[in-house]
């Protein structure tokens, strides 16, 4: 063994932070794939309490997540939502004694500032959008005024998948609600402001050491509420895997241009990045560029990319950690992915909870299907709403047109008052087709 490095997790318990559809998606995994025998959650949802012990601990309670890790003693803690990794779960979790999947504090700026990361991506000369940073809204209005070509303005904190306002007739208007009325709250500190990308978004996946790293299937989401990519953006209303954008050529291109380098600027930082490293890719008639990058799996991308992994899921958290990713490969089916989110009524605005949920188990028990629970509880036997995205209707299938079609046939099982969600999930993928 190689000085310095540590011998791998012998042990098959695993506390997953977190109570998304992502969250479930990785029990599930973790499950399926048999190495782990106890599974935990903190908090988990519905759906994940099915396959995990749940704890009612919010993933943004440090103190409270630390003291569960010291009293149940996983042998390691996936740390799976942005916030708890911006806030430095990771490192109180190390500081402890307690191995932890997921980036320390100071490499997830590269998600928690996006300032951070143009100014990184720069540097390291990443391809991304010309953009300027701003911390006061009326010289950010001032520059929006002058530039001739279209913007877009972000929030530089975290936005929950929220804080990318594009549309150039409500640029200003976006400035002042970011930086003056503060809907994003401390994420609207600062601003930034990027020239508008053409082209078609994808999103690529690499699990990374510190050095090495290994890419997944490439996804494409579908963020903005209604059909046809209209309306505002939302956390994600749907996605598919393999990206059919995304060429080999062009894969090979990102980890050479982007995923490299930017492993390499973090390290160089005193941040080496052990963890998911998540490229938000535009492909434009100039080649790939970042649209932006984040320090976790995608939600809900990791529904569609984990029911295609072949690779242990456990053994390549433990290379992560450990430094040893280069002694792996990443397996993966030949099959497409597919994942239909549905929503409250209102959402990505205000919603009701509590409505019952019908229909989850006969949808489940059709070939392909998988259920990732997103915003459920239980009001005894029976499944309720709690919160916007509610369920993910996720299929497999030998082709895209298949799985579309096994996902929306199941949606037809399900029911809940109020709900909604997008019918072109897979369009772009399935145009190609014609």
């Amino acid at each position: 063994m190689a000085p310095g490095r540590r011998p791998p997790i012998r042990g098959k318990s695993v506390l997953v932070v977190g109570q998304g559809g992502r969250e479930h998606a990785l029990t599930w995994a973790l499950k399926q794939q048999g190495r782990v025998v106890r599974l935990m959650a903190a908090p988990g949802n519905a759906g994940i309490a099915e396959i995990a012990e749940c704890f009612p601990i919010r993933p943004t309670d440090l103190d409270g997540q630390v003291e569960l890790a010291r009293r149940e003693k996983p042998d390691l803690v996936l740390v799976a939502p942005e916030d708890p990794l911006a806030l430095g779960l990771v490192d109180r979790l190390q500081a402890v004694g307690i191995r932890a999947f997921g980036p320390t504090a100071a490499a997830a700026r590269i998600e928690s500032s996006k300032a951070y990361a143009k100014d990184l991506m720069s540097g390291a000369n990443v391809p991304t959008a010309a953009y300027r940073t701003f911390t006061d809204a009326a010289k950010a209005q001032e520059y929006v005024q002058s530039v001739p070509h279209r913007v877009v303005v972000k929030a530089s904190g975290l936005a929950s998948g929220k804080g990318s306002i594009v549309d150039r007739d409500q640029v200003l208007r976006a400035v002042e609600e970011i930086m003056v009325k503060r809907i994003f709250g401390s994420a609207g500190d600062a601003v930034v402001i990027e020239e508008f990308m053409e082209g078609e978004e994808a999103s690529l996946f690499a699990i990374c050491d510190g050095t090495h790293f290994h890419t997944f299937v490439p996804a494409q989401d579908h963020k903005p509420i209604f059909n046809g990519d209209r309306g505002p953006n939302t956390g994600g209303m749907g996605a598919y895997a393999p990206a059919a954008v995304m060429t080999d050529d062009l894969i090979a291109e990102c980890e050479e241009r982007i995923v490299a380098p930017t492993l390499r600027a973090l390290a160089a930082d005193g941040c080496p990045f052990h963890g998911m490293l998540y490229v938000g890719l535009m492909i434009t008639s100039e080649g790939p560029k970042v649209v932006e990058m984040n320090s976790r799996w995608g939600d809900p991308e990791a529904q569609v990319i984990l029911p295609l992994l072949r690779t242990d899921l456990l053994a390549l958290m433990e290379g992560s950690i450990h430094g040893t990713l280069d002694a792996l490969r990443v397996e993966e089916a030949s099959d497409v992915a597919v994942i239909v989110m549905l929503a409250s009524k209102g959402y990505p605005g205000d919603y009701e909870k509590g409505f019952p949920i019908t229909g989850i188990e006969e949808a489940a028990a059709r070939e392909g299907v998988i259920i990732f629970h997103s915003a459920t509880a239980r009001r005894g036997p029976t499944y309720v709403t709690n919160g916007g995205r509610v369920l993910g209707v996720a299929a497999t299938a030998p082709d895209i047109r298949t799985a579309v079609e096994r996902a929306y046939a199941a949606i037809g099982d399900v029911h809940f008052e109020g709900m909604h969600y997008r019918r072109d999930i897979g369009r772009r993928a399935l145009a190609r087709l014609k």
